[in-house]
């Protein structure tokens, strides 16, 4: 407190250029910013931005040029390393006009075992149409082949999963191989798919509304469409937001090429998870991407 007629005690020079260097600083802190911003933006226009689909991709960790772009595959330049080149050469396939849907775009994933096939192939022959369609059975081991090739899918055994974690108490560790059905189908690399149809060994389908349903969404994006299960109590144990197996799931072909890069280490993270169908929602809901829900597909759980 100064008295009457003193003079102000003068600001130390020390004071003054703390805060001129403060202020430095912080001006070299906001150019450095945009000049960060700049330098990003100008990047993704060099690489190629990332649809709204390819959700936490980045263009160094996602094969260029892109799936639905026709690669050069002349002898000069070859994009891909050997082992994948073959892949997505025999898989590529040109973005679908959604009115040319046929059931030659569909490939079913049908989850069987060894012990109840004798019984379950009938539930396929009511639906499934051998010149028409394309699909699989995946069984734990070999069966007697006592049918028509014309009359089922062809029957494939399903990969070992015997190294993966599974640790819940009540239910078959059988759950982990049905989940990597899709995985399985995908690395086949047949051309022209658009849609990969996974369901269990007793599921009946009605083709045709299966296909007007289909086709009303684009295939170039991400889509994982199904429906809950009719059980109040199954829905509530597991979630009103997941696809159930026992009515058919439709996984888009852009979605299984982002499950298959990840499926295997996302499983792991899940040991605790009681089956296939919520093991493939929790890789899908990583992905971000929601379900589509179609009542049509019905699990029938009546009680």
């Amino acid at each position: 407190m100064r008295g009457v007629g003193t003079p102000p005690t003068p600001q130390p020079r020390s004071s003054l250029a703390t805060t001129l260097l403060l202020a430095a600083l912080l001006l070299t802190s906001v150019f450095a910013w945009f000049h960060l911003i700049l330098s990003s933006h100008h990047s993704c226009s060099q690489t190629g931005s990332i649809s709204s689909s390819n959700r936490g991709l980045s263009a160094e960790n996602y094969p260029s040029p892109f799936p639905w772009q026709p690669p050069d595959f002349s002898d000069e330049y070859d994009p891909f390393p050997s082992f994948t080149s073959s892949l997505l050469r025999s898989s590529y396939r040109k973005p679908l006009n959604n009115t040319g849907l046929s059931m030659r775009n569909i490939v079913f994933g049908i989850g069987g075992s060894a012990q109840l096939w004798s019984q379950r192939k009938e539930f396929i022959k009511l639906w499934w149409k051998p010149h028409r369609m394309r699909g699989f059975v995946w069984l734990d081991e070999p069966v007697p082949a006592t049918d028509s090739p014309d009359e089922l899918p062809v029957l494939m055994i399903s990969e070992d999963t015997s190294s993966f974690r599974y640790t819940h108490p009540i239910g078959s560790p059988s759950g982990i191989r049905i989940a990597r059905i899709l995985v399985e189908m995908f690395r086949l690399g047949l051309p022209d798919v658009y849609w990969f149809v996974v369901a269990d060994d007793d599921t009946i389908f009605s083709t045709d509304n299966l296909l007007r349903v289909l086709s009303k969404y684009d295939p170039n994006e991400m889509y994982y469409i199904g429906q809950y299960s009719e059980s109040h109590l199954e829905n509530f144990i597991f979630s009103y937001n997941m696809a159930y197996g026992g009515g058919g799931v439709a996984i888009s072909y852009p979605l299984a090429e982002e499950l298959v890069g990840m499926f295997d280490d996302c499983i792991q993270r899940y040991p605790h998870l009681f089956g296939s169908d919520d093991r493939l929602h929790a890789c899908i809901t990583e992905l971000g991407v929601p379900i589509t829900k179609e009542l049509g597909f019905h699990q029938v759980r009546f009680r």
